[in-house]
């Protein structure tokens, strides 16, 4: 009776396995179809997105790279991707660290105030953002429009670097400094290695929200600076063919490789 009812329950738990492998598979396919959908129709000869496509063409890549409008939007978000990452990392980190080890009056106050673009709908962000930076004279400029990405990034950097420094020992800060070694000293050779993975998964962050921001670029983009997000939200809405799909394969490639990178370097599970 024993032996049947292990078996029993071995069957039962074959059962449970097995489904819950079948709903895995199910949730993946369901993000992955989407996603293949996009690849196949981008090399769809047709005027419009086919899938799956009768045959398959390079068309859409060339008319991507002959286009002068997508290489500039192409380029405005490259520029700004170089701009905004290492500004945001960097004020987000310094944010971190004070919010993190100074004991000053009004910090929980500053710091919902730094994490209030994460609460605050990105439709009134932009016009708020545009009406600031028109009355500066700064609106349509290309320097507006990275402030606005900055402001839009840095609560992802600042949450990822708080994360870290929470788990960093404070003793090994407090040793450091024992021995003779300065504030500067102790952040740049104890907290800052420590805290590595905080602030590449923030650099991350800060260029993948950069990258594909449209509500605030909407509002900020003018003709000369056009992102490559605002393009194609514009572009979808007047027209309709697989040139959008050659773009999306071309995104994610490069978000493939990134991970990739991420992964070789210190590795996803850190990061992430």
């Amino acid at each position: 009776m024993a032996i049947d009812l292990s078996a029993n329950g071995q069957r039962r738990f074959d059962g449970l396995r097995l489904l819950s492998w079948l709903a895995g598979g199910l949730v993946y396919l369901f993000l992955l179809l989407p996603v293949l959908v996009i690849v196949l129709s981008a090399f769809s000869p047709q005027a419009y997105p086919q899938f799956p496509p009768e045959s398959f063409s390079l068309r859409w890549f060339k008319s991507l790279a002959e286009n002068p409008a997508w290489r500039n939007a192409l380029i405005n978000s490259a520029i700004l991707l170089l701009i905004v990452t290492p500004l945001t990392v960097l004020l987000g980190t310094t944010a971190a660290y004070a919010l993190a080890r100074l004991e000053f009056r009004g910090r929980e106050f500053l710091q919902a105030f730094v994490l209030s673009p994460l609460m605050i709908p990105q439709v009134v962000l932009g016009i708020a953002l545009l009406y600031v930076l028109t009355a500066m004279g700064m609106g349509g400029s290309f320097i507006g429009l990275a402030a606005g990405h900055i402001i839009v990034a840095l609560p992802y950097t600042v949450r990822t670097a708080s994360v870290s420094l929470a788990a960093v020992d404070r003793r090994l800060e407090s040793a450091s400094m024992s021995l003779g070694a300065g504030p500067w000293h102790t952040f740049r050779h104890v907290t800052l290695p420590l805290i590595k993975p905080g602030i590449v998964a923030g650099a991350v962050f800060a260029a993948v929200t950069s990258f594909g921001e449209v509500s605030v670029s909407l509002f900020l983009t003018a003709p000369s600076t056009v992102t490559m997000p605002v393009r194609i939200f514009t572009y979808i809405d007047q027209t309709f063919d697989p040139a959008v799909n050659a773009v999306s394969v071309i995104f994610i490639v490069l978000a493939v490789l990134a991970l990739i990178v991420i992964e070789k370097t210190i590795g996803l599970t850190k990061v992430m």
